[in-house]
């Protein structure tokens, strides 16, 4: 019963068979290799239009690059008060972009609201050069609470952005699951919603250590790349990077792997709300399921083997509960099975 998170899931056989393919003979080091360009040529393919691909071994590099790539020192960057890179990445953002400031703006299930964007960018006028300029914004897709932005909510967010002259930055550590969710193609969420730089996780839905930052707009491109050597993020042996993505995308295997995640959530929540085990803080959008149960029920859980976490930011707004209630976050993968739901169930509903 491993619902700790996504990334507890192994690696897809279709990945890790690809990397073996990769270690035979010999290819040009740092990037130069002939995978690397045929990620370029895949990743255009999926978005339906020019891009460029810089393949990252971390979330946190891609999305602290990619935002320093378009963020002075003298900078501010708006996002969700506990976005990843606001709450869970040590600060990197800050590091690489040698000092901007995060600034976090509210939103229940860690999703900002247009109005309230919109609200934040007008309050915030910036008495130069005393304090930062705005130059950008990031927003998570899905976000740390399972919820899904649709089209039209990037697109008006993103405009309220651009209409600043700040550039757009998405974090999607969980894109596969958003996207299989919302049943659009990449491009409608991204670039056409007015999307600059997207991170592309990969990692928790399969690969190995593989994600990409991918970019919108040429003009972040040579900035970003010098960014990443001198970041110690330019991998010498990039084909294996390479490889992973080449697999991941190849086929549809992204989307049907996030779809079964998602799948395999919605089992989970529905047995939860169904069976009377508790109740949801947050609709299962996703592959994250986010319920309040009674504190002996997750005892139980635990005692019987199940792994997951409470859940709490000290930002985070208050979520109801009682004080024999606790908020837990169960995440499904793509190795996710009926009998690992069932199980969870089962230990739910067994002092019913």
């Amino acid at each position: 019963m491993f619902f700790a998170s996504d990334n507890t899931a192994g690696v897809l056989p279709q990945v890790l068979d690809a990397v073996g393919e990769a270690m035979a003979g010999f290819a040009p080091s740092y990037g130069t290799d002939d995978l690397t360009d045929q990620v370029t040529e895949a990743f255009c393919d999926l978005f339906g239009r020019e891009v460029h691909v810089l393949p990252m071994a971390t979330g946190t590099a891609a999305n602290a690059l990619s935002i320093a790539s378009v963020t002075p020192p003298w900078g501010v960057v708006f996002c969700h008060r506990i976005a990843h890179v606001m709450a869970d990445e040590c600060g990197a953002s800050e590091f690489y972009t040698d000092g901007a400031k995060l600034i976090g703006i509210g939103g229940d299930g860690a999703k900002m609201g247009g109005d309230a964007v919109e609200t934040m960018l007008k309050a915030y006028l910036p008495h130069e050069p005393h304090s930062g300029r705005p130059t950008t914004l990031s927003l998570t897709q899905a976000t740390e609470c399972g919820q899904i932005y649709t089209v039209d909510e990037v697109r008006r967010i993103a405009g309220l952005a651009h209409d600043r002259g700040m550039a757009v930055h998405m974090d999607g550590a969980r894109f596969a699951n958003a996207v299989a969710a919302l049943g659009c193609a990449p491009a409608d969420v991204t670039w056409k919603a007015g999307v600059d730089i997207l991170s592309f996780g990969a990692t928790k839905n399969g690969c190995l250590a593989a994600e990409a930052i991918v970019v919108f707009d040429k003009a972040n491109l040579d900035d970003m790349k010098f960014r990443r050597m001198r970041a110690g993020h330019l991998l010498s042996k990039g084909r294996f990077l390479a490889a992973q993505l080449l697999a991941y995308v190849k086929d549809g295997l992204w989307l049907e792997t996030a779809g079964h995640a998602n799948a395999m959530a919605a089992r989970l929540s529905s047995g939860i709300v169904d069976g009377g085990h508790g109740r949801l803080a947050w609709p299962t959008e996703i592959n994250e399921v986010f319920a309040i149960i009674p504190k002996a029920s997750a005892e139980r859980l635990s005692a019987a083997g199940a792994l997951f976490h409470e859940w709490a930011f000290p930002t985070m707004d208050p979520v109801e509960k009682t004080e024999d209630e606790v908020l837990v976050r169960m995440v499904a993968s793509f190795a996710t099975t009926d009998t690992h739901v069932d199980d969870v169930l089962r230990v739910l509903g067994s002092n019913n």
